[in-house]
């Protein structure tokens, strides 16, 4: 038996209810638990992340280097334009577009709440047509 497991993934935030909103949208997850200053979700594929108050957070700032990489998430996706056109409709916003070159292209995004986090999508083997 592991000594230590993974638990939560928790993110500090001024409206938890609002970053947790974001995320259940995003990952198809549903909310595990709420108090007065954090909320737990819990995505489809298992995936367990919380979100707790604290009004006196100052945002992520990447890519400027003052309180540039507070933590940082990887998700991937089927389809990076789908993925892409859901993060935006929710409220999230780009912060890069190109990844670098390698087996997988990767985007940057911020949260409602200014934390980073990246798409991963394979990257097709087919040749382009036309």
């Amino acid at each position: 038996m592991a000594l230590v497991t993974a638990a939560v993934v928790v993110l500090d935030c001024a409206e938890p209810e609002k970053l947790a909103a974001f995320y259940t949208e995003l990952l198809d997850a549903r909310q595990t638990d709420a108090g007065s200053n954090r909320v737990e979700i819990k995505g489809a594929d298992g995936m367990r992340m919380a979100f707790r108050r604290d009004v006196n957070i100052t945002p992520p700032s990447w890519p400027r280097p003052e309180n540039a990489f507070q933590v940082h998430l990887d998700f991937h996706v089927d389809d990076l334009d789908e993925a892409e056109l859901k993060v935006i409709g929710l409220g999230g916003r780009p912060l890069e577009t190109k990844g670098e070159p390698g087996p997988y292209e990767e985007r940057g995004y911020a949260d409602p709440a200014g934390h980073s986090f990246t798409l991963r999508g394979a990257r097709s083997t087919a040749p382009k047509q036309g």
